[in-house]
């Protein structure tokens, strides 16, 4: 693919042809704020924080401006920025300040672009305030939906379409009244939503906010345990709790998405009730054993149950290899042809 040059703010970079000046900036390190611009997502052009101005005369939105050979970009023309501020402007002054107790605090990128553009309490205190008191939606298990904080910036809608293809939820209403909501604006937990929270970690404020979340204090890179399809993760640990799971964007199976399981379903690996040694069953009570009795304690039944008597269940929290071996196990060694596998966990 060709590349074009384009300056920006005086400064010369190379693109590819078909990116967009907003891509072709954040490619070569150069920030321009954005709010409903996601790399995983189409260009939607909805916030118009994006603003530049084209060839010192035409004022758009750089997410749509497909770059061309020669092509002068300000971002910082006392018009562009007038237009930038007044916009985030008008964003929180309908926003709630609880910064300190959001769940988005540090990561917030209202919070970025807000200090990017000089925000300043007189700025915020000319506008008349009418903030939300919409109830939250804390019906899903996973996460809570807060449509106060919501910037209706349609990520989250584009996310569940365009990269899911569930369409769980979309806009809704009109005017002040707009909002992002189910079919007819029921609880997450009774939509087709199956809570894979790729919407959640893309809401660039906490509209979208996973439930009991704490910030982890270092990453490790492992494999989901779920099923055998190898996704990347990056699990959160905290002391000797994990804390929180995010996709690994390197990794070729996933590319950073996750399902339900996969994102969500760690509790279990710090749940108390979790088995750490085998148990063997001595006059009907459970208790503790080696592994060396419980495999002979194996052995000595399976002898006993060849043939028709004999089923195994498969898993899909293990890999093909392993499976296959079960099943060659089963049909060998047990002289059966029951096994089946369970991939509904």
């Amino acid at each position: 693919m060709s590349s074009v040059t384009i300056t920006i703010d005086g400064i010369k970079i190379s693109a590819e042809e078909g990116m967009t000046v907003l891509q072709a900036a954040q490619a070569n390190g150069l920030y321009i704020p954005n709010l409903c611009n996601h790399p995983d997502l189409r260009p939607a052009g909805l916030c118009r924080v994006c603003v530049v101005k084209q060839d010192d005369w035409k004022i758009t939105i750089s997410c749509k401006l497909p770059v061309k050979e020669g092509m002068v970009i300000s971002t910082e023309d006392p018009a562009v920025q007038q237009i930038r501020k007044n916009t985030v402007e008008l964003l929180i002054a309908n926003h709630p300040m609880t910064c300190l107790t959001c769940e988005a605090d540090s990561k917030c990128e209202l919070q970025r672009v807000a200090h990017y553009v000089g925000i300043t309490p007189d700025s915020i205190n000319r506008y008349r305030r009418s903030v939300r008191s919409i109830p939250l939606d804390t019906s899903n298990p996973f996460f809570d939906i807060d449509h106060n904080k919501c910037i209706m910036c349609g990520i989250c809608v584009r996310t569940c379409d365009e990269l899911q293809n569930i369409n769980a939820i979309d806009y809704a209403q009109r005017g002040v009244a707009s909002l992002i909501s189910t079919l007819g604006n029921k609880p997450i937990a009774e939509s087709r939503c199956e809570s894979c929270g790729e919407c959640v970690v893309r809401c660039p404020v906490a509209a979208l906010a996973t439930k009991k979340s704490l910030q982890p204090m270092r990453e490790v890179r492992s494999i989901c345990s779920y099923c055998g399809v190898g996704c990347g993760i990056h699990l959160g640990v905290r002391g000797d709790k994990i804390v929180g799971v995010r996709g690994d964007q390197e990794n070729p199976v996933n590319r950073g998405s996750l399902c339900v399981k996969g994102r969500f379903g760690y509790r279990f690996i710090n749940h108390p009730e979790r088995l750490t040694t085998p148990l063997v069953k001595k006059d009907g009570v459970l208790v503790e054993a080696s592994w060396d009795e419980a495999l002979d304690r194996i052995v000595e039944k399976f002898s006993e149950h060849k043939g028709e008597k004999f089923a195994a269940l498969a898993s899909a929290r293990i890999t093909n290899e392993d499976n296959y071996l079960i099943q060659k196990f089963t049909r060998a060694v047990m002289g059966t042809n029951n096994i089946d596998h369970c991939a509904r966990l």
